[in-house]
């Protein structure tokens, strides 16, 4: 038997004065008093990534008994493993390890979701950080947040933190750390922005046992004097925040009425896990009809960046626009935003209270040790006793990886319904947010190191849409955001547009099925390359360094084109040069002239005359964006097509003939290249629906 939800009527953790429920820390943790909180702020262009000059130092690591110890915590893993929690935890004084008159940095970092356990001065400008493993764990260092005070403006001040155990970084690609000032926040509502300069990322001389360790060391300016500031490896997003921001949907009037907030579980700390379900009001039976989505974040606590996308995602499903009315009218959300809730509070990075991984526990059946995720996998297979379940998506943030992509599910024998495909999704959700989203950079493989997680686990379950979605904790090298920084507002915005490919997924319109058609370019191609010999799967080909920078709907067909000849293996030598022969004829302007022709034979098969002017300007985008074809090309394919006994397009005229260089021909000659001759009849096919007046 599946165990029911609750549903009480108050929710103990949603106060209804508007004020936080209590937090249960471990027992042997000291957190101080004050309230941590942080204003909400865009930067008003996008952050550039830093770029080595290759002259960064490398600081060495200050063994013990060199250098000032100014700051050390280590009460919190002293005990081999969980037993009780408390209210708070413990309650200590802040660490003031120095004289009056002394400039010596003040460090704190016993607050919600806070990491640091030791500092080390090494000169008067200089310090040596060390991160807390997770709990009860020997390992696990990557999220860092703590606070500095005691400050001097304008000192060439250099933190290292020298106990990463990752040898591959995004601060190695440019990633930079982030900063709050707390006085220009007052002052100037300006709040976390990136900072650091000679940014290095490198192997320390720390190691011993066999274990490596790695540093990440940046110079920076503290921007005022006596000020109180905030490091951070990504933006911060505590449980005290979601618990604000659940306590103002309960007391919104209209919000409360399609979203209903209902406690899954209690975690090993005895922190309430929330779950929510959103949908509008039905009436008799209908309700049943409905499909279920299914989502979740934050099963790991330092990838902070998911509940950004996650309370994107929320904003725009409780919003009052038609198309959150219609995927309220057509769905049942079911969405956990925070599976972590206890790794969350002491500032974890990947584990739980028991010290493990979380999703890679789905299978298990221990319930008193990993109660979340025991939860969400009963509430997930009591929804499909009762409905059917579109998706499933598990969001999590990368810190090896740009962009924004999904990990999927697929077995060799797919279904063949559309909507049963794994790859559609993702490839709307490209469409939609080009400059983030990366299709290339999506997997589709089931690995057998990830059947625990909740991506396989569902899928096994007979989700077939079951997904991972990753979002880079640095961010995009796609489009006009390549080489900068995501910052809140653009993680919220995936959220958004993720909700925008769902309508498209469920609402099929001309978007969806061109996504279609690209979708079965890319898979004759995967056989055409299997076909010739070539062992490699170009629909799985990590092409991250290949994405593409364009919305347009048939931009990946060309790009996965142009990966089959880009594979290289010992033995296709020969069938790799044959095929990059054949898309070289492939662009030539003849080519071009026939695809033009058949793609207006599909508009109008009767021979009626066609005029440009009658012809939709989405059209007219699409040939001239996708065929990237410039107009005065397009006049003069009409114009040879005519001279060939082609029946000519109505409103094509000749172009003006003159002499051109070998040079300027040669250009003309490049900008006519066709990437989708093979799909012409589908794309006809999709005109003639727009021609029909279908399209939604």
């Amino acid at each position: 038997m599946v165990p029911h939800l609750h549903a009480p009527q108050n929710l103990p953790g949603l106060s209804s004065a508007g004020q936080l429920s209590l937090v249960h820390w471990p027992h042997q943790c000291e957190v101080i008093r004050d309230r941590i909180e942080h204003i909400d702020w865009t930067p008003p262009r996008p952050e550039p990534l830093y770029t080595p000059m290759g002259l960064e130092m490398k600081p060495s690591y200050q063994p013990a008994g060199e250098g000032t110890v100014i700051y050390l915590t280590e009460e919190a893993n002293k005990d081999s493993g969980f037993v009780y929690s408390q209210v708070r935890g413990l309650s200590p004084s802040k660490q003031i390890l120095h004289q009056n008159g002394d400039n010596t940095l003040i460090f704190e970092a016993r607050f919600e979701s806070g990491n640091l356990q030791k500092v080390v001065k090494v000169n008067e400008f200089e310090y040596q950080l060390t991160l807390r493993t997770d709990l009860y764990t020997s390992k696990y260092t990557q999220w860092y947040y703590f606070q500095v005070s005691n400050t001097q403006a304008g000192m060439p001040y250099r933190f290292t933190i020298v106990n990463f155990t990752k040898p591959d970084s995004l601060y190695k690609r440019g990633m930079r750390p982030l900063l709050y000032s707390e006085a220009d926040a007052k002052k100037h509502n300006v709040g976390w922005r990136r900072t650091g300069n000679e940014i290095k990322y490198y192997r320390n001389n720390a190691g011993q046992g066999g274990q490596q360790y790695f540093s990440l060391t940046w110079t920076f300016q503290f921007p005022h004097n006596r000020d109180t500031c905030y490091f951070a490896h990504c933006y911060p997003y505590t449980y005290s925040n979601l618990q604000e921001y659940l306590v103002a949907i309960s007391k919104d009037p209209v919000k409360s009425k399609f979203c209903k907030i209902h406690i899954l579980c209690h975690s090993l700390a005895r922190n309430i896990v929330y779950v929510l379900t959103i949908t509008n009001p039905h009436e008799g039976d209908k309700d049943t009809k409905r499909k279920a989505v299914i989502l979740t974040a934050r099963v790991h606590p330092g990838e902070t960046n998911t509940s950004w996308i996650m309370k994107g995602f929320l904003d725009y499903i409780l919003g009052n626009s038609g198309n959150a009315q219609v995927l309220r009218d057509n769905f049942v959300f079911k969405v956990v935003p925070m599976l972590n809730p206890d790794g969350v509070i002491v500032g974890n990075h990947r584990c739980s209270l028991a010290g493990q991984d979380l999703n890679r526990k789905y299978k298990s059946n221990l319930k008193e040790f990993y109660p979340s995720i025991w939860y969400t996998r009963n509430m997930i297979k009591r929804v499909m006793e009762e409905r059917d379940i579109l998706l499933y998506c598990d969001f999590h943030g990368h810190n090896r990886k740009k962009n924004v992509f999904v990990y999927g599910c697929e077995r060799k024998q797919q279904a063949k319904a559309p909507n049963l495909h794994p790859r559609v999704f993702p490839l709307l959700l490209s469409k939609i947010c080009p400059d983030k989203f990366s299709f290339p950079d999506c997997r589709f493989r089931v690995q057998k190191s990830k059947e625990g997680t909740g991506r396989v686990v569902m899928w096994k379950m007979g989700i077939s849409n079951s997904y991972t979605l990753e979002a880079s904790i640095c961010g995009s090298k796609l489009g006009q955001r390549r080489s900068t920084h995501f910052n809140t507002k653009d993680l919220e915005s995936v959220g958004h547009h993720f909700c925008d490919a769902l309508l498209d997924y469920c609402v099929p319109n001309m978007k969806y099925y061109l996504c279609l058609k690209e979708h079965e370019e890319m898979v004759k191609q995967q056989a055409k390359v299997n076909s010739e010999g070539l062992n490699s799967d170009v629909l799985d080909r990590d092409s991250s360094t290949q994405t593409s920078n364009s919305s347009d709907s048939c931009d990946l067909v060309a790009h996965q084109l142009k990966l089959g000849t880009k594979i290289k293996t010992k033995t296709s030598g020969e069938h790799i040069h044959r095929i990059a022969k054949d898309r070289s004829r492939e662009s030539k302007n003849t080519q071009g002239i026939e695809t033009l022709h058949k793609i207006f034979q599909e508009l109008d098969p009767v021979g009626r005359d066609l005029n440009w002017g009658t012809i939709p300007q989405p059209i007219e985008h699409f040939i001239s964006q996708n065929l990237f074809l410039p107009p005065t090309a397009l006049q003069e394919m009409c114009y040879a097509s005519e001279r060939g006994g082609v029946r000519p397009v109505s409103g094509c005229h000749p172009p003006k003939m003159e002499s051109r260089s070998r040079e300027k021909e040669e250009k003309i000659h490049h900008r006519v290249k066709l990437p989708i001759t093979a799909s012409v009849k589908q794309v006809g096919e999709c005109f003639r629906f727009w021609f029909s007046g279908s399209e939604n």
